[in-house]
């Protein structure tokens, strides 16, 4: 069968290669997957990953052969899968811990684009009470922005978007946000919780803006760069501020159940960017690369 799997250097960061059918585990399900949802962070450090392996780990598809065990969803089932090693391939073996089965009236295509970022979302925004609390969300028109931004308004939180340009805002308020902001000098605000997925030196100016008892939870590092605090600033009286990393890798059925219940209730949409045939996957992690993705990428099996 086809995969894309892991390539370094100029050839990557992945290529098509023909692997070995998955032979699925008495509690494994055997799924065809119909649709890929590709990530920044396992493209950009895919050097993480040996040469070879079958790549990526957010899809969706159709169980074709149910676990032997009989646990997991039966035969026929839509599921979506998170987190979910060498996700990117026509057939996956793949155990129910990491399944979440896809309700009528969800796309399953859409259901694809969950996965990392839906779940770190979901599962960072849950760890406090939102309720009539300023929420900053840093690089919110990515995949982890676009659902953070609609999950942290449906907990009742007033919202404030970062982005990178003003060409970058653009759905953002529809999505829930009460601000779109390109620099945290536009705002006097102090945030009780910030989900950042971009690191390097906003960190520092987000600290400033930190609450008393507030959190930074980092959960990326899209710049590249470093954070550094000048002398004095991590010093400060009142309740304490925090700094939270982010790296839950988990069983992710019960987040995705969470989170396709609300698309199918229509209180949550996907953030699909970009949507192709996997044929073309360079294009896409080109434009991915090159910050022309608002949201996620979704690229059908063919």
């Amino acid at each position: 069968m086809r995969a894309l799997v892991v390539a370094h250097g100029e050839a990557g960061p992945v290529r098509f290669a023909e692997v070995d059918e998955p032979v699925p585990s008495t509690g494994e399900a055997l799924v065809e997957i119909r649709h890929i949802g590709l990530n920044f962070g396992e493209l950009n450090y895919v050097h993480r990953w040996p040469a070879g392996a079958v790549h990526g780990h957010d899809a969706a598809g159709v169980v074709v052969r149910a676990a032997s065990d009989g646990s997991g969803p039966p035969e026929g089932t839509r599921v979506a899968l998170g987190m979910t090693p060498h996700a990117w391939a026509e057939r996956v073996a793949v155990g129910p811990a990491s399944l979440g089965a896809v309700p009528e009236g969800v796309d399953l295509a859409d259901a694809a684009a969950l996965g990392i970022a839906g779940v770190t979302a979901f599962r960072v925004l849950r760890k406090r009470s939102l309720l009539a609390r300023n929420v900053l969300v840093t690089g919110a028109s990515g995949g982890v922005g676009h659902f953070a931004v609609q999950l942290a308004a449906l907990a009742g939180a007033r919202v404030t978007a970062l982005v990178g340009s003003p060409d970058r805002a653009a759905g953002l308020r529809g999505l829930g946000a009460d601000e779109v902001l390109t620099d945290l000098a536009e705002t006097g605000d102090r945030f009780d919780l910030v989900l950042d997925t971009v690191g390097g030196p906003l960190v520092a100016r987000a600290w400033n803006s930190l609450a008393e008892g507030g959190t930074i939870h980092l959960v990326g590092y899209s710049s590249g760069q470093e954070t550094t605090f000048p002398p004095g600033a991590l010093f400060g009286f009142g309740e304490p501020r925090s700094i939270a990393t982010y790296g839950d890798m988990t069983p992710t059925s019960g987040e995705l159940a969470d989170l396709l219940g609300l698309m199918a209730a229509g209180r949550l949409s996907a953030p699909v960017g970009l949507r192709g045939d996997w044929r073309d996957v360079d294009d896409a992690v080109q434009a991915l690369f090159a910050r022309k993705v608002h949201g996620k990428v979704v690229l059908d099996v063919a």
